[in-house]
């Protein structure tokens, strides 16, 4: 079905200049501070975002003491304008790639869960075959890496699915499930006790994920189940050699996926504790916005995911 004659007149006279006004103005919520970026005057900007507006019939922003707040035809216009401007980039990074002898870039937003293992055997799987293959990893919570997904700057995310947040206008695969263990350093009271109980868990100190993650909120509702438990200490950390060492010092108590910490175990440097947690069985997986949307060297690392967890 064809669109209507307007819109098709609005998309063809959007530059990227007005786009990059929109993205301005959403980041700095005033369009005297969106203009200076640009270097810009005010009144060309007002005029660049009132002549959008008329091309598209909607309104963008609404003027509020708070500033310039986007409508939801706003937020939606300045969401797929982040996307246009890192697909560009990624063309760009793409064609300078090609021209140094690369043969295509990609970008794996990694968890705890996918950067032990499964990361880095794809990586090298890809690496085997096709060697000019640039390879960005970046590290990261779903809450930092999700939002670069949508708008462009990750390709795909790789660990723990989300099962609620995030998944709208998302893709995912999962590839497995994934144990949390409890772990102590190998000099911690409990590291050679059996049969362990929570009440033995009380007096010592966590280490534990934000408190935005799924796993965060599953250990807190393990808590209120447990008549409103507080651990004496908390540390918030994601970073795995920060939460080992500290482990390493055998106070505190942690959580960890289980292939994030099979070397470890091994070594015994780390010791998976003898209790049971409630929760902490969960899929993982990559997640992306869609086949089509994935770059050649995209697709080459997603089958690299599939095939390592395969094997």
């Amino acid at each position: 079905m064809a669109r209507p004659v307007s819109l098709d007149r609005a998309v063809n006279r959007l530059k990227l200049t007005q786009l990059r006004l929109l993205i301005a103005v959403g980041k700095h919520r005033a369009i005297l501070h969106a203009a200076q970026e640009l270097n810009i005057s005010q009144p060309a900007a007002t005029k660049m975002i009132k002549d959008v507006e008329a091309d598209f019939d909607v309104r963008l922003f609404d003027r509020t003491n708070r500033g310039a707040i986007p409508t939801a035809h706003g937020r939606a216009l300045i969401r797929h304008a982040q996307l246009i401007f890192a697909q560009l980039g990624n063309a760009a990074q793409e064609m300078k790639d090609l021209t140094d002898g690369a043969t295509g870039r990609v970008v794996i937003g990694t968890l705890v869960a996918g950067s032990a293992r499964l990361v880095p055997h794809a990586i090298g799987r890809v690496l085997a075959e096709r060697p000019n293959v640039t390879i960005k990893v970046v590290e990261g919570t779903n809450e930092i890496l999700m939002p670069r997904l949508r708008t462009g700057e990750i390709d795909m995310v790789v660990g723990r699915l989300p099962t609620h947040r995030h998944r709208r206008d998302l893709h995912q695969l999962a590839l497995g499930e994934e144990k949390i263990h409890l772990l102590v350093g190998r000099a911690h009271p409990l590291a050679q006790r059996a049969g362990l109980s929570f009440d033995d868990l009380r007096p010592f100190g966590w280490i534990l994920p934000p408190s935005e993650t799924t796993l965060r909120r599953q250990i807190d509702e393990a808590f209120v189940e447990h008549d409103q438990y507080q651990p004496p200490v908390i540390v918030e950390s994601v970073n795995y050699l920060t939460n080992r060492a500290l482990l390493g010092q055998g106070k505190l108590i942690g959580l960890a996926p289980r292939q994030g910490v099979l070397l470890d175990i091994g070594t015994a440097m780390l010791v998976p504790l003898d209790f049971e947690l409630p929760f902490g069985s969960g899929p993982i997986g990559a997640t992306h916005r869609g086949a089509d949307q994935l770059s050649p060297a995209a697709k080459v690392f997603l089958q690299a995911l599939v095939d390592e967890a395969a094997a």
